[in-house]
């Protein structure tokens, strides 16, 4: 909606992790190093963690698209972890494409040592990106490990990527994991972005799209977004997408601290909405003669209060919405015009 009226060719700031956005800040370009090191050593586990939205996922994605002779390698990707050992097995059976409904655990390791062998004799490297990896129980990390074990011919014959929060790196610590730790040949932690960095990585995503500064970002609306989402490249790409489309709705071709106050307020409002909703959700159903009137007259005098500033609150979220689609739709007719 705002790519036009601002002449971008794209929108910058998609949620979708995608290797053309990659932004080399000072702890991805590290992150990077460390892990086409661990890439080129070609066995056991590549580790990376980071809080949500730190942008584990992109770096793994960018990884992947510089390397050389990308027809050699066969990539699978797993999220849901939650898997005890016999449905991991399933899972990346399914993922390489291979049976796995009804399957015994014993057939579903031979299926898929045979397809990494099959694939290491046409020259090809076998790689298992899994997501969420702070959810795996111990005993999947450890059929995980019996995997990265299988060798063909003195290579090994897959290469296991884990993506994880940062409570991963806790879970690696545990006695019990001992041998999964002596397998991880690459590890890093992505920090967050610094002040600095939260600018440059905006008109990074901007200019990726054509970005000619219209709008305007002014010193303090950096500021104002780096506080506001801690430098999380996720919040940061949220922030800005709803910046721009106020920016948009309101003709605004200047983005200052005013404008990042006024978004960021809505979408704190409306964060703390969702979780007051969340919370009535998991409120215990009442019987019918828990929420009968009460007898005396101002308790129901009370009720009735309240009933009314629901009503008007109700009425007042209305207007906002009608006023908001008011100004889509005349925003949209001349624009159209």
């Amino acid at each position: 909606m705002y790519e036009s009226y601002y002449k971008l060719t794209g929108k910058p700031f998609q949620l979708a992790p995608d290797p053309f956005f990659f932004f080399g800040s000072s702890t991805h370009k590290r992150a990077l190093a460390y892990l086409k090191y661990g890439l080129s050593q070609g066995e056991g586990f590549i580790v990376v963690t980071g809080d949500v939205g730190t942008g584990k996922s992109t770096l793994v994605r960018t990884l992947f698209g510089s390397l050389e002779g990308k027809d050699d390698v066969v990539a699978a990707e797993l999220i849901n972890t939650q898997l005890d050992s016999t449905d991991i097995l399933r899972m990346v059976a399914a993922t390489f494409g291979l049976a796995h409904k009804e399957v015994e655990k014993a057939s579903l390791l031979k299926n898929l040592e045979n397809f990494f062998i099959a694939r290491c004799r046409e020259g090809k490297r076998c790689m298992l990106v899994i997501d969420e990896a702070q959810n795996l129980p111990f005993e999947t990390l450890e059929e995980l490990r019996m995997l990265s074990n299988l060798y063909y011919d003195g290579k090994t014959l897959l290469q296991i990527f884990l993506l994880g929060q940062s409570e991963f790196r806790e879970h690696l610590r545990d006695p019990g994991l001992e041998q999964v730790r002596q397998r991880v040949t690459a590890s890093y932690h992505l920090a967050h972005l610094d002040v600095e960095e939260t600018q440059a990585y905006i008109e990074h995503r901007l200019k990726k799209v054509g970005w000619t500064d219209m709008p305007t970002f002014t010193a303090e609306s950096f500021q104002l977004i780096y506080e506001f989402t801690e430098g999380v490249p996720r919040k940061i790409n949220t922030t800005c997408d709803r910046l721009l489309l106020y920016g948009f709705l309101e003709e605004k071709t200047r983005i200052d601290g005013e404008v990042v106050k006024i978004v960021t307020t809505e979408i704190t409002e409306e964060n703390d909405a969702g979780k007051d909703a969340a919370s009535k959700s998991k409120t215990p159903l009442r019987r019918a003669s828990d929420t009968a009137l009460p007898a005396d007259a101002s308790s129901l005098e009370v009720r009735v209060h309240h009933l009314e500033k629901e009503l008007e609150d109700m009425r007042t979220q209305f207007r906002k919405e009608r006023e908001f689609m008011r100004k889509v739709v005349q925003i949209s007719l001349n624009f159209d015009d």
